[in-house]
């Protein structure tokens, strides 16, 4: 169950906090639906309680916070807006990635697929989905982990009469099997025909915490809707005849020929329609909010549709379809729903429901076989350190953005490459590499930076995970495996550009062109760590900064701003020695070790001590400092 104690958001600018005090339950095995206008701090609310906004109170998911769960992701399911993700990824793309995240089985990615009727359209984009399928694999996702609790902001706004259907049977069996559902609505008569509870919401407080039944008698009153070609005129006798008997009578016109009468009855509206001549296509009680303006609008009603007013005071929309009976609701909120009564909703109106703190294992017996959940994970594999890096490994694969920065790099390499070699005075080393004198760094570098900072840009423009909610693997093991990937990617990647160099200037100029050079071992060793470093660099730059633009700015800026700066101090004189630091390191250790190996170490610092080498090895560690300390800051928050 879910328990929200407290839920108070930072006060703003001259204005009240948008949520204020808000506490209240939902239990397991039963839908609860928040539900307020527009503003009312629905939204807000949800974000305290999956501590993705700052303010006071606490929430606790069967009993612990959200940041006290070894796996959130395992406990709670969030559908929050549209589906964040890569709008070039695929849609079976997308869950294999999440599912690593997740630490769950690659199949659970088809077994959701397929539960939510997605199966044909699993090599679709994100970006080509319409938002009834948009809604589906919204929910897939949340699906994804077997979590306990789902959690939904308005997850059928937009959506179709079928599709909403669809989507609150899907929520309905998911509560039959023992799961907590909490989601938000401006709807009265959605939130009364959807919902076992019913928490309501004006302006960030709290008003009333009812049953679905006892919400419908307060919240909801009896209407008559009317179809008929003369809507005007039989608005207005409706009104006069009012008037005449003084009696509250209210008529809301909804577009047409359509009238919503509330405080009347089908007699009595059938009466006055037969006395004045007036043709009526459609007169059928029904159950509405607390009048025109009280909620939020709903769609009109289909033509012929009618619904009456059932004997236990729930509401049933005229455009839904027709709904089986709904049990009773246990005789005490925190009751299991099997012990003398039946599990709310329809997909279990035939068995009893399981106890609400636990997750029942078996599927759930439906007479709509589109509202089959998934089957849930009986064995979860332990946390392993190769999860993070799969998890990278499917996202830096996932779109094409990697393939296509490779095949750019190799063309402008190779072109420039032949080109250098045309005017002449190009060593062979720039001339393999393609880094002419005039620019600050090849472009192989420059495509590894760019792919190490989209590492971490796209997580904050296309965000597939709430890191805040701490559904993806740790932040340091998430930071190790996005810099292994985006060294193994910048490493083919300097081999490429100086094989595909090499093989054109052959082909071009001939062999003495490309002869190996003597010291070929140091300079492929610093050609490497040039390559590798700049996208290393990228990838710390842009966890800091959370944009691909500033991590590609920060390795451009190494070579013009910070090697100058390090050259400076380095070829500088001081009190005590008049050699430099470069030629001290360049002369190598004056201790050597008892087990050899100081030939490594000295190679290592010959690197170092070229104004690139030590540009970058500072700024590889100042932003690795950065990044830690925005860690830490996040987590002490």
């Amino acid at each position: 169950m879910i328990q929200a104690i407290g839920l108070t958001s930072n006060p703003r600018k001259e204005l009240p906090p948008a949520v204020d005090d808000v506490s209240f339950e939902a239990h397991a095995g039963r839908v609860t639906a928040l539900l307020g206008a527009p503003g009312a701090g629905k939204t807000t609310a949800l974000g305290l309680m999956l501590e993705l906004q700052r303010g006071r109170g606490v929430t606790h998911f069967r009993g612990r916070p959200l940041h006290r769960i070894p796996h959130p992701s395992h406990e709670v399911g969030v559908l929050l807006g549209d589906v964040p993700g890569h709008p070039a990824r695929t849609v079976r793309g997308h869950l294999r990635m999440l599912s690593a995240a997740a630490g769950v089985p690659v199949r659970r990615a088809d077994e959701v697929l397929e539960a939510v009727g997605l199966v044909s359209l699993r090599d679709e984009r994100l970006g080509t989905l319409s938002r009834g399928m948009d809604r589906r694999l919204g929910l897939a996702c949340a699906l994804l982990p077997d979590p306990h609790t789902l959690v939904l902001d308005e997850p059928a706004r937009g959506l179709s009469i079928g599709e909403s259907r669809w989507l609150y049977g899907m929520l309905r069996t998911y509560a039959a099997q023992g799961g907590t559902v909490l989601c938000t609505t401006a709807d009265p008569k959605e939130a009364a025909r959807i919902a076992d509870r019913v928490v309501t919401l004006e302006r960030g407080r709290l008003v009333a915490d009812q049953e679905a039944a006892d919400f419908s008698r307060t919240r909801l009153r009896p209407r008559v809707a009317v179809r008929s070609p003369h809507a005007a005129r039989l608005s207005s006798l409706l009104a006069q005849e009012a008037r005449a008997a003084q009696r509250s009578v209210e008529v809301a016109r909804e577009g047409g020929n359509r009238l919503r009468v509330y405080g009347s009855t089908c007699a009595d509206v059938g009466e006055i329609a037969f006395r004045h001549g007036i043709v009526v296509h459609q007169l059928a009680d029904e159950v509405g909010d607390m009048g025109p303006g009280a909620g939020a609008p709903e769609p009109p009603a289909a033509d012929g549709d009618a619904a009456e007013s059932p004997a236990d005071g729930s509401r049933q929309d005229p455009a839904a379809p027709p709904r089986q009976a709904r049990p009773a609701a246990p005789p005490h909120p925190g009751a299991p729903a099997g012990e003398g009564s039946p599990a709310p909703g329809e997909a279990a109106a035939e068995e009893t429901g399981p106890a609400p703190g636990r997750r029942s294992r078996r599927r759930a017996r439906t007479r709509d076989t589109d509202a089959a959940l998934p089957p849930p994970i009986s064995v979860r594999p332990a946390s392993r350190p190769l999860r993070p890096l799969r998890y990278e490994i499917r996202r830096a694969t996932g779109v094409g953005t990697v393939f296509l920065v490779g095949a750019v790099v190799l063309a402008v390499s190779a072109m420039t490459a032949v080109l250098l070699a045309r005017v002449g005075h190009t060593p062979q080393p720039r001339l393999l590499a393609a880094w002419p004198a005039e620019f600050p760094l090849p472009p192989a570098a420059l495509g590894a930076g760019l792919l190490g900072a989209l590492a971490f840009g796209d997580e904050f423009r296309h965000p597939a995970l709430a890191a805040d909610r701490g559904t993806v693997p740790r932040r340091l093991g998430l930071l190790t495996a996005k810099l292994l990937v985006s060294s193994a990617l910048a490493l083919v990647l300097a081999v490429l550009t100086v094989g595909c160099d090499a093989e054109l200037l052959y082909l071009v100029y001939g062999r003495e062109v490309v002869a190996i050079p003597a010291d070929w071992l140091s300079l492929s060793a610093g050609w490497l760590g040039l390559v590798m470093g700049c996208a290393c660099a990228g990838v710390l730059a842009a966890g800091v900064f959370r944009s691909t633009t500033a991590g590609l700015a920060v390795v451009v800026a190494v070579p013009l701003l910070v090697v100058p700066l390090v050259h400076e101090m380095t070829e500088g004189t001081s009190v005590r020695t008049p050699a430099p630091l470069s030629s001290r390191l360049r002369d190598g250790l004056p201790l050597r070790w008892p087990f050899g190996g100081e030939h490594h170490l000295e190679a290592a610092l010959r690197l170092i001590a070229q104004p690139v080498g030590g540009a970058l090895a500072l700024s590889l560690a100042a932003l690795l400092c950065a990044y830690l300390c925005t860690g830490l800051r996040s987590r002490v928050r």
